[in-house]
């Protein structure tokens, strides 16, 4: 497994996959999240190269003490496409995977191709605020297990609630593996986010695709609706019954969007068609 090494020193995990030849597709996953919330993706997008990032703090990279802080994140990801060989790439995050692609899109405009944000928000409400402030609370005071019980509705939708086995065999391994002092180093890290960073949107000029569920309770289609009137031409996909770990209840109809999307930027005159490797 390769890691890159950031620029305080943190070793950032990533794994590779999908077609050697194809162009580069960096997935960078959310809060809590390691390279594996992707699993119900890989075969999908297989004709890509697939660099999917572990955030630090989780799965195979380094776990610093916080604070951590998006913008770090975002060169974090800059970091893993140096050491994999690759200028640019297509990028897809999702949750506050999607607030660090927003920030690599605007700090780093030359090394994204396309955008695919899913799930996720460009400011916060004082609401979210307040949540995500005792979701760290709660993660410190009762342990992952005991937060995910209790939070579980936020991120799954009521039909899967009932019948738990499909979200739960992606979401258990993840949070319940994830250091509390991580998880609640990038809750911090979410809730420093800049709310300039709404102000910068419009200096994306790649093609860009904003996915929302529309069940959503925690990134909202409202969120969704926002960054998608932010970014010039970007596209919005609104997935109809969608909670906001739709690519896991839905994965099929969310691999297909993106699919599509992805298809639709190759295809068009100017876009880098090829990957670049030492």
């Amino acid at each position: 497994m390769p890691f890159a090494d950031a620029a305080d020193g943190t070793r950032i995990a990533y794994h590779l996959s999908g077609n050697r030849d194809g162009e580069p597709l960096l997935m960078i996953q959310g809060l809590g999240a390691d390279s594996r919330g992707w699993t119900l993706q890989k075969r999908a997008l297989s004709r890509f190269r697939l660099i999917l990032v572990d955030n630090r703090g989780v799965g195979d990279s380094d776990r610093p003490p916080g604070p951590y802080d998006l913008e770090v994140m975002a060169a974090d990801a800059v970091a893993v496409l140096d050491h994999a060989g690759y200028g640019s790439a297509h990028v897809i995050g999702a949750s506050m995977g999607g607030i660090i692609s927003q920030v690599l899109a605007v700090r780093f405009p030359d090394r994204v191709r396309s955008l695919v944000l899913a799930c996720t928000a460009c400011h916060h409400f004082e609401w979210r605020r307040e949540l995500l402030s005792e979701w760290a609370e709660q993660a410190q005071g009762y342990g992952m297990r005991e937060f995910v019980r209790r939070n579980l509705r936020w991120l799954v939708g009521p039909r899967s609630l009932r019948r738990l086995a499909p979200a739960l065999a992606v979401l258990g391994p993840l949070a319940f593996s994830v250091p509390v002092s991580s998880f609640v180093a990038q809750i911090r890290a979410i809730l420093d986010m800049d709310d300039g960073l709404r102000g910068e949107l419009g200096t994306i000029a790649v093609p860009t695709l904003v996915l929302v569920g529309s069940q959503d309770v925690l990134t909202t289609q409202g969120d969704g609706e926002e960054i998608a009137s932010l970014i010039p031409g970007a596209e919005l996909a609104i997935v109809r019954g969608g909670a906001h770990l739709f690519q896991v209840e839905q994965a099929k109809t969310f691999n297909h969007l993106v699919s599509d999307f992805l298809a639709r930027v190759q295809a068009r005159p100017g876009v880098l068609s090829s990957a670049v490797t030492p």
